[in-house]
Formats: C-alpha cells, sequence, structure tokens
C-alpha cells in the first residue's frame, strides 16, 4: 500500500483536500493556544512579505502560538512575490516534488493540491511546475490557511521607540505600527535590490531596462537587444524578447563559457540544511564563494527556448566595460576592443545585497554588521559581493557593527535571501524554507518568552484551576492498632 500513489482526493477535487488539512491540523491542535501577554497597541509580530516566505512564516509563528502578528506586502492581492512580474521562466528550476513550504503537513503541499484538481496520472506526466501555476498554489495557500496579509501596504520606514519598534507606512494605510518583531520576509532583493553596473547609469532610461523591471516586451519588436549575463533572469527575458518579435537577441557573456554544473546541486542533503549555519566562518565563506564564482547557470529548458530561435547568439569572452548612446541606438563597448550597437540593452546582472541601499533603516543602515565586517578570505576565496551580505545572528536577526549604537537591530529578522551567507538556503529557496520558518518561529518564540519571563512568572503563580477537586480522597487517622502493626513489620 506504501507504494500506491492513487488517493480518494485525487477524484474529489480541492473541498475534499482542504476538509482534510482542517482536520488533520485538528488533530495536531492548531492553532496552537496564545501565550504571549498582549500589549495594547502593539503587534507581536510584523512581518514585510506576503509572498511565499512571508505567508509561511505566519502560518509557522501561529502554529507555535504566537497569533498576534500582521503581513504587509505592497503589491495588490495574487501579486505578491517575483512569480507574475519580473520571473519570466516558464517553470520552475526546482523539482516538482519538493514539500516547500507546507512546513510538515502533506496535503498542504503543491503535489496534493495539484493531484486534487488534475488527477495521478496528470501529476505523473507533469515534468516541472509552470511558473503561474505556482503563484495559483500560493494563493490557495494563503487562503486555505486564513492568512490576513494586507496589501496595498508599503513600510517606509523602521525606528526604535523604547523597547519596540516604530514602523511608518503608507499606501492603503498611512500612520505607524507599533511592533516587538519584525521579519524582513522581501524575498531575492530582500536586504539590497537590482544590481546595476556603473557602466550603463548615464544612458538614458528609455534604451534599457534591468530584468526585475516591468519590461514591455511589445516595444521590442524588430529590435536589436543586447543581453548583459547568460544567468537565469538573462535568458528568460532574452527568450520574452525573441517571442515578442525581436530582430535578434544577443548575450553578452563576460565569462569564456557557459556554466553548466549547479554546485549547490552536489551537496544539497538535510545535513547541509542543519549544518550550514554551525560551521566556522573559513567553511560558510568557502561553500558560498565557490557557490557565486561558478555560478548557478541558467536551467536547461530556459536556455533551449532562446536557443531554438535562430536569431539568437551566445557571446563568450565579452566583458563590458562601456554603454554610451549614439542617436537612437546603445553601443556596447568590450575589454577585448570590440563592440556592438543595439537598440535596446537587457541587464541581467541580479541582484546586489547591500543592506545600506534599504531606505527602510534610515541612516541606521551603516550600523549592520556585514560578513566584509568580521571575515578577510585567503587569497584566491575573494567576493565583494559575498562581503555585503549581513553577518546575521543564528535566529536571523541582524547584529549591530558597533555594540551599543543600534541595539534594536536584534529584534528585526532577515528572513529573505540576504540570510544565504549565514544561514544557508533555508529563507528564500523552496527546498529549504520550512526548515527556516521553524528555526525562525523557535528563535522569536524564545525571545518573546525571555523577554515576558516575569509576566510568565506571575502567570504561574496566579494559576488557579485545580485539577483534583477534594472528593477523590477522604482523610483519615492513623490509629494506634496501625502504627503497632508498623512497629511490628519494623
Amino acid at each position: 500500500m506504501l507504494n500506491d500513489m492513487s488517493s480518494p482526493i485525487d477524484s474529489k477535487g480541492l473541498p475534499a483536500l482542504e476538509a482534510r488539512l482542517r482536520e488533520d491540523l485538528s488533530f495536531l491542535n492548531y492553532p496552537d493556544k496564545a501565550w504571549v501577554p498582549q500589549r495594547e497597541g502593539v503587534s507581536d509580530v510584523v512581518i514585510i512579505g506576503g509572498g511565499m516566505c512571508g505567508n509561511l512564516a505566519w502560518f509557522a509563528l501561529k502554529s507555535g502560538g504566537i497569533h498576534n502578528v500582521r503581513v504587509l506586502d505592497r503589491a495588490a492581492e495574487g501579486q505578491e512575490g517575483p512569480w507574475l512580474g519580473y520571473a519570466r521562466m516558464e517553470t520552475l528550476r526546482s523539482p516538482k516534488t519538493l514539500t516547500g513550504p507546507a512546513y510538515g503537513h502533506g496535503s498542504l503541499t503543491f503535489q496534493a493540491w495539484y493531484r486534487a484538481q488534475f488527477g495521478t496520472n496528470a501529476w505523473g506526466e507533469l515534468d516541472k511546475i509552470p511558473r503561474p501555476m505556482w503563484m495559483d498554489y500560493l494563493c490557495w495557500y494563503r487562503k486555505v490557511l486564513g492568512i490576513p496579509v494586507e496589501n496595498g501596504v508599503s513600510v517606509d520606514r523602521v525606528e526604535p521607540e523604547g523597547d519596540l519598534l516604530r514602523l511608518t507606512v503608507s499606501g492603503a494605510q498611512s500612520g505607524e505600527i507599533l511592533t516587538r518583531k519584525l521579519v524582513f520576509a522581501t524575498g531575492r532583493d530582500g536586504t539590497g535590490g537590482p544590481n546595476i553596473p556603473d557602466f550603463i547609469k548615464e544612458v538614458p532610461r528609455h534604451l534599457w531596462a534591468h530584468s526585475a523591471d516591468d519590461i514591455d516586451f511589445a516595444t521590442l519588436k524588430d529590435k536589436r537587444v543586447a543581453v548583459i549575463g547568460v544567468g537565469a533572469s538573462a535568458v528568460d527575458n532574452s527568450a520574452e524578447a525573441l517571442e515578442h518579435g525581436a530582430a535578434e537577441a544577443r548575450h553578452l557573456i563576460r565569462r569564456k563559457e557557459m556554466p553548466t554544473i549547479n554546485k549547490m546541486m552536489g551537496i544539497g542533503s538535510y545535513g547541509f540544511t542543519a549544518g550550514y549555519a554551525a560551521l566556522p566562518n573559513e567553511w560558510r565563506w568557502r561553500f558560498m564563494q565557490y557557490s557565486f564564482a561558478t555560478q548557478t547557470p541558467s536551467p536547461r529548458g530556459s536556455t533551449l527556448r532562446v536557443s531554438r530561435h535562430p536569431n539568437a547568439y551566445f557571446h563568450f569572452g565579452k566583458a563590458t566595460t562601456s554603454i554610451e548612446q549614439q542617436g537612437d541606438a546603445a553601443v556596447v563597448h568590450f575589454a577585448d576592443g570590440t563592440s556592438y550597437e543595439a537598440d535596446f540593452v537587457i541587464l541581467g546582472t541580479g541582484f546586489v545585497i547591500d543592506p545600506m541601499a534599504r531606505t527602510e533603516f534610515g541612516d541606521t543602515a551603516s550600523e549592520i554588521l556585514l560578513w566584509q565586517d568580521v571575515y578577510v578570505p585567503p587569497v584566491g576565496e575573494e567576493s565583494g559581493d559575498l562581503g555585503r551580505f549581513p553577518y546575521l545572528n543564528s535566529d536571523f536577526s541582524f547584529r549591530e557593527k558597533h555594540p551599543g549604537k543600534a541595539p534594536w537591530l536584534n529584534n528585526v529578522y532577515c528572513f529573505n535571501f540576504g540570510a544565504s551567507a549565514s544561514l544557508g538556503k533555508v529563507s528564500g529557496d523552496i527546498p529549504g524554507i520550512s526548515d527556516g520558518a521553524s528555526w525562525l518561529t523557535r528563535a522569536i518564540a524564545a525571545s518573546l518568552y525571555g523577554e515576558d519571563v516575569q509576566a510568565q512568572w506571575q502567570r504561574m503563580q496566579d494559576y488557579d484551576t485545580p485539577e483534583l477537586l477534594g472528593d477523590e480522597w477522604e482523610p483519615t487517622e492513623l490509629d494506634a492498632t496501625a502504627q503497632s502493626q508498623e512497629g511490628k513489620v519494623a
């Protein structure tokens, strides 16, 4: 029976799956009882980001009895995260069987959701998860769990307010929010932003875009498109341009050869997930720097999506040194002395990790401790990009660079890509996200309990619900006969 992949839910649709999920959660006493002493007008936790990481963080906290939690997202409902925005791949890279944000609940997995609607046979035939379908799944995840995401709300500033944090918000809501803990569940660019190289900053904006921008690909019909880079986002944007009728798309690639091996796949395991954060600095740096240096290749399907076009080109050894406007065109100059004239340039240059780029922190951003502040790598392992990652505590919280300057940073948690150098792939990538949420929840719970220890002690003393009601026994005197018998036995 264990090998039988059929399920009665396959033929009964989502209502049956949702009923099973509710029953499973009830068996596990979800949600756990609320135990955090409440403060009037104060949230226990605010989560910035209502995508995969933010929704999972809410579910994990709720499961742990932390109920006074708000989730804010500046996007409209159903548009959270990159999936219907700058993510332009046809399918996810991750295997379809990964459990992702299910948090240990089989009936909350993508597989259960898919099979409930399309059946076991369709699941067997599915290769990779279509990107828009993943967003459909995340919307269902939010709906079935009743996650109260507040959309259209932007957090503009974070500042200390005594032992609390004061958030200044705008958009659908404006004003201030007080909270004890703050979680940045802000995805790939959550601790920085798009990487915009200096060589293009003087070029007029109508001639270029970053792969994370909202690009009107229809305007690229019959245009010569230059794509800087050959990573996943670069090839996905190249494919979109070609599919919208671009005259040509030329990948201009600094490397001499195409990256073909995802080194992280070779060590992916529960051991790596659990053990990476406990390694000394030199080993954590070595693993992550090697991954950066070898570069994760674009998915095979995405690359074929580009190369099937006869007007797609891959040019290696073309390190861009400068780009200048000439009339209506952008001329790209390379380190080897050659150049290429394009009608439009797309930067597939990824994201930069730079906490100082996060305006929410104001001047305090410069007080966030970075890897470059604590570790000098040996010759051959240098990496400026990796050095700008925040050097986090083991609970995802930020550290202050100068003790005493910004102690409130310990109440701000980096549950996004920025945590990967310190804690591994547990706060953004699908495979380890539930493990990361478990760590985060345990850490926040421990911190809240420790801060409220006096109130918890008082709660223990004040508790007066008896388990014995007094009618379970009857007191008797130890008479002389019983005492005498006791003496004889002795």
